[in-house]
């Protein structure tokens, strides 16, 4: 199954799958790792980091605007997002979620309606690159931008978009409009405050961003521990040090699911 392919599922599952995408079916897993994406992240990058988690199911959260459902409407507030992933998706055996930037914002409020519902919880949360709520009054909008703009500042921010994507206005015009979403819905994010979570958080960023975001803060959001960790690079530090990142996943998801074993590099 290719990673950009949603998940074969009964009728009676047909609104989980249009959320999940996933690599390969492993039925025999010891956890199950939900990955939430980046503002205008695609989901099969997630997918493609079951080659190396042995032992893990890994799905890939498919947001409505793009891909296979390009056809839905976006997402641009918080509250309702998080109520159709927990309306949609079943976590019926030990999980953990993780989330990159935006997707971490996501995966926290995901992981606060679960709890507040009486559901069950993450085993643990990654969050990667993710400012710790409440984020700064002085957040950019960026979703306002004109797209001529707007392209260019995520150059300026992020380096080069793909030549296809330059070169084709069509898609250009279809990767600016889901991007803008997702960044109207980090604009608008309004953190409540709640009580603390109760379960382990670790956080990943670049060495480059450890002056720039206290993500000591994650540590008021949960009564669990808390491990801070930064790997070389910026803010996309997971692509050049992917094999890293997930070793220490995989360490981590070890340590709250023995039936996973050890890591194995």
């Amino acid at each position: 199954m290719s990673a950009t392919e949603p998940t074969r599922r009964s009728p009676g599952t047909a609104s989980r799958s249009r959320w999940l995408v996933r690599r390969e079916h492993r039925p025999d897993a010891a956890v199950d790792l939900y990955c939430f994406a980046h503002a205008g992240g695609s989901p099969g990058e997630y997918a493609r980091w079951s080659d190396d988690l042995p032992g893990v199911q890994v799905w890939a959260v498919q947001l409505p605007g793009r891909a296979v459902r390009r056809s839905e409407p976006s997402f641009t507030r918080m509250k309702p997002l998080v109520e159709a992933v927990v309306a949609a998706v079943a976590f019926d055996r030990p999980f953990a979620f993780f989330g990159h930037s935006l997707g971490g914002l996501v995966a926290f409020e995901v992981a606060r309606s679960l709890r507040d519902l009486g559901r069950r919880q993450p085993e643990r949360l990654f969050v990667s690159s993710s400012p710790p709520p409440p984020l700064s009054a002085r957040r950019a909008t960026m979703h306002t931008l004109p797209d001529a703009e707007l392209a260019a500042e995520m150059e300026r921010r992020w380096g080069p978009l793909p030549d296809e994507v330059r070169s084709n206005p069509e898609l250009l015009k279809l990767v600016l409009d889901y991007t803008r979403s997702d960044f109207e819905l980090f604009g608008t994010y309004e953190y409540v405050p709640g009580e603390p979570l109760d379960l382990p958080v670790s956080v990943f960023a670049g060495t480059e961003e450890r002056d720039t975001v206290r993500f000591e803060d994650w540590r008021d959001h949960t009564r669990g521990p808390v491990a801070v960790q930064f790997l070389p690079g910026g803010h996309f530090y997971l692509r050049q040090e992917r094999r890293e990142l997930l070793r220490r996943v995989h360490a981590a998801l070890a340590e709250d699911t023995p039936a996973l074993g050890p890591v194995q590099h």
